[in-house]
């Protein structure tokens, strides 16, 4: 049976990657599939959906900082969108009592709350599958939207007690004490290194942090997050993050073959998880609503708002704790698995333009911004620099040191993680904080004398929206960038970039002449100048 899952799964992510949409889909798809065919979810499926979530929340731990949740348009946001979302959405859901819908029939106001309520909590996997493929998880609208999903975290857990009854024992008060064991947490990891030790360590703490909650009464992936979150200061917590990375990806698929196993519908369920998904605009609007009243910027709130979307699993969780203790008919777990699946759909399909979207409605979005900016969407300026270098991963940084005693001061270094920028500015560095995909940037810092842009990131298509943005924002200067492989290459060149440095090629040449540049130093070549 397993290699049947493999099978379906990678029939139609690969799919779906060659009509250009997310592999996710296709997983979903798969799921389903297998569903028409006959096959059944089993424990072994489970097991890897379950470590696909735990693994998922241990990472986002390990990139987040706890100051970020802290923030009004992070936990107060959050509380004020779900009230307002199940006041509306009950309204709604009653009321198509009255069409005459058979699985309505009856519902009552309580029952269309419990709905609404699971239907309120956005895709922690879906959300952030999209934010990493798009390479902005460490962006100010990325930062948003996984504080957002933390609270509705927080608030999932709330309603497990008081649903379920599960109260936590007297031994949780204990977990307080896993802040002081940081030390020793610490240890360990400098104790792994780099090799295949680190991500066995990863597993450990991840699986560890859920079990030692779960056996005090408060829900396991609650403890993976936290325990990420306790590690996320630590030097390698990136390094460990990476490690983690393919396995996370791998054990997703199982999850997402999980939802379409759960039972095969009917037509008219379809038709009502369509229906459903009819509220996923409501959803959208009441997020760029709520975070423009919290001074947030139009395209932080379009983007974030965009992204978050989407109905979560955490319904599924709602649905089958009702349909176990009746409060709601069996067939409606097979409505909301559905709902969910559609809505991932939707997010990946609508997600996937988000910044050309914001670029066409920006005018008409910005008018319901607030004229007081918050510290974080202040536009920092590189003054005095005449080359900006976008993007200080590992690449970013080894181009800085080799143009910084070229260019002194003119070099200035752009990031969007803020804990990035801020350790290199620790370390003399010139380097602001900055989001290349951001539009607005680009029409609010002054690129008069910027005579070159280099773009040292990751995703081809970022640095091809970059350009874009560039070029419309009149930009003058010239741009270069890098790419990992010819076809690459020849994408961003026909984006208007004009230079592109293909990262293995021009690795090798430059490894050669330095090379003979040592032996000629020895007096054995001659190298050309």
């Amino acid at each position: 049976m397993e290699i049947m899952w493999l099978l379906f799964a990678f029939v139609g992510g690969l799919s779906m990657k060659q009509l250009g949409l997310p592999p996710l889909i296709g997983f979903l798809g798969a799921g389903f599939s297998l569903n028409y065919f006959g096959f059944e979810n089993s424990d072994n499926l489970q097991a890897l959906a379950d470590l696909g979530i735990t693994l998922m929340l241990f990472t986002i731990g390990l990139k987040l900082n706890v100051r970020d949740l802290l923030k009004p348009e992070v936990w107060v946001a959050s509380a004020q969108h779900m009230l307002i979302w199940v006041l509306l959405v009950t309204g709604v859901i009653y009321g198509l009592t009255y069409l005459g819908l058979s699985y309505f029939a009856g519902m009552t106001l309580q029952q269309a709350a419990l709905l609404a309520f699971a239907l309120s909590f956005s895709s922690t996997v879906c959300v952030v599958k999209i934010l990493e493929e798009s390479g902005e998880m460490k962006t100010r609208h990325g930062k948003i939207a996984i504080g957002v999903l933390v609270m509705q975290d927080i608030f999932a857990v709330l309603f497990l007690v008081i649903a379920a009854g599960k109260t936590p024992t007297l031994w949780a008060f204990a977990l307080f004490a896993l802040w002081f064991a940081r030390p020793i947490l610490y240890r360990i990891i400098n104790s792994a290194g780099h090799g295949e030790l680190l991500p066995l360590t990863g597993f450990l703490f991840a699986l560890g942090g859920y079990y030692v909650f779960d056996l005090v009464g408060v829900k396991g992936d609650l403890g993976a997050l936290i325990l990420g979150m306790l590690i996320a200061p630590h030097a390698k917590a990136a390094e460990l993050n990476k490690s983690l990375l393919s396995f996370k990806d791998l054990f997703l698929v199982g999850f997402f073959l999980s939802i379409g196993l759960i039972a095969l519908p009917d037509m008219e369920m379809v038709m009502i998880a369509l229906l459903l998904c009819v509220l996923v605009p409501l959803k959208f609007l009441l997020f760029f609503a709520t975070f423009v009243q919290f001074k947030l910027r139009a395209r932080t709130a379009y983007l974030s708002g965009l992204v978050l979307s989407n109905f979560s699993e955490f319904g599924l969780i709602v649905a089958a704790l009702a349909v176990s203790s009746g409060w709601l008919s069996a067939q409606w777990l097979v409505i909301v698995a559905l709902a969910v699946s559609f809505s991932f759909v939707f997010t990946s399909l609508r997600y996937k333009t988000a910044h050309s979207q914001y670029l066409k409605l920006k005018e008409s979005l910005r008018q319901y911004e607030s004229n007081v900016r918050l510290k974080e969407d202040i536009y920092q300026q590189p003054d005095g620099a005449s080359v900006l270098l976008i993007g200080m991963g590992r690449v970013g940084r080894g181009a800085f040191g080799a143009l910084l005693p070229s260019l002194g001061d003119e070099l200035c270094g752009v990031d969007a993680d803020p804990q990035r920028v801020r350790k290199l500015q620790e370390d003399g560095l010139k380097v602001i904080v900055g989001d290349g995909e951001d539009a607005d940037m680009w029409e609010n810092v002054d690129t008069t004398d910027i005579q070159l842009i280099l773009l040292a990131l990751p995703s081809v298509d970022d640095i091809a929206h970059i350009t874009q943005q560039l070029r419309v924002a009149q930009y003058q200067g010239k741009i270069a960038a890098i790419a990992r492989y010819d076809d690459e290459v020849e994408k961003l060149m026909s984006t208007g970039t004009d230079y592109v440095f293909n990262m293995f090629t021009e690795a090798g040449a430059g490894l050669a002449e330095e090379s003979l540049r040592m032996l000629s130093a020895e007096g054995k070549y001659q190298v050309n100048a």
